[in-house]
């Protein structure tokens, strides 16, 4: 599939910030075999006093920007086109649990995609014993990590309901297990602790997803939407897959990458500080818009 993408972001302060700092990852990944970035452009208003591109420790393309001068309001607009490649189904050569620690261990690279970055605890990703307690049913199973990582992801989709209202970015995966509400960013979290309580390494995704409106309802401009799934690494043989629990799929051409961590942290659009007070408003667009 072929995509156009736009996106606006806009903030708007009660109080002109003074000055500001902010971390931009917004620009959708190249990745061999799998999505081509063709082009892409971010225009930032006001104009910046200082910006450098760079790439992080996980390879995505990074903005940094810095405004001294007082605003009233930020605008970041991204536009790219980006060809991304249906992937094949392939047949399950993951070991089952007992045996990942074995592969694990024979991954000798600390680079980007290695496993061992994604066991652990976390920035946003604590030990959460009540979320352990709900992986453990698949802990003592003979089922495949790949076979683990579809049944978890079916049952955070059967028993979350998306909630819009119900969650803030700030809420934390047990907060958010505890009332099983949330947004994709709420399922994603307490699947990547469910799973690495397991000894499976999983990472979050962070990208944009086009939406099909209803049958005989137009397109409404604006209305698609920055998304989340989870990154599952599932053997030597097998690698890593890409699961939505948001809506029960493997993440396919209508899933587009921007950014891969360990959880929201590594991968927020948006993240910076800024000298002011008082509250703000957000505003954000985003469009999918399939050319072929």
């Amino acid at each position: 599939m072929l995509y156009d993408l736009s996106l606006h972001m806009g903030y708007l302060y009660d109080v002109p910030a003074s000055g500001a700092r902010h971390i931009l990852r917004l620009l959708p990944l190249s990745l061999s075999e799998r999505q081509r970035l063709i082009a892409g452009s971010l225009t930032i208003s006001p104009q910046p006093e200082e910006r450098a591109s760079f790439f992080d420790f996980f390879q995505h393309p990074t903005t940094s920007i810095l405004l001294r001068s007082a605003h009233e309001k930020l605008d970041i607009r991204m536009q790219a086109r980006v060809q991304v490649e249906s992937q094949p189904v392939t047949a399950d050569f993951s070991p089952i649990l007992k045996k990942l620690p074995e592969e694990i261990a024979d991954y000798w690279s600390l680079d980007a995609s290695s496993p061992h970055h994604f066991l652990g605890t976390s920035p946003r990703l604590p030990e959460t014993p009540e979320i352990s307690d709900y992986a453990r049913q698949w802990a003592s199973t003979n089922l495949t990590v790949m076979q683990i990582a579809h049944a978890i992801c079916s049952q955070v989709h059967k028993d979350f309901v998306y909630d819009a209202k119900a969650t803030t970015v700030d809420t934390t995966p047990k907060e958010a297990f505890r009332i099983k509400r949330g947004v994709c960013q709420d399922f994603v979290h307490v699947m990547i602790i469910a799973l690495r309580s397991l000894g499976i390494p999983a990472g979050y995704v962070s990208g944009f997803l086009r939406t099909i409106p209803p049958p005989g309802k137009a397109r409404l401009e604006g209305a698609d939407a920055m998304h989340a799934w989870v990154r599952i690494w599932c053997g030597e043989m097998a690698g890593w897959i890409e699961l939505d629990p948001t809506n029960n799929i493997p993440a396919g051409t209508d899933h587009i990458v921007v950014a891969y961590g360990r959880d929201y942290s590594d991968v927020a659009p948006v993240i910076g500080i800024l000298k002011s007070y008082g509250n703000h408003k957000t505003i954000q667009a985003v469009d999918v818009i399939p050319l072929k």
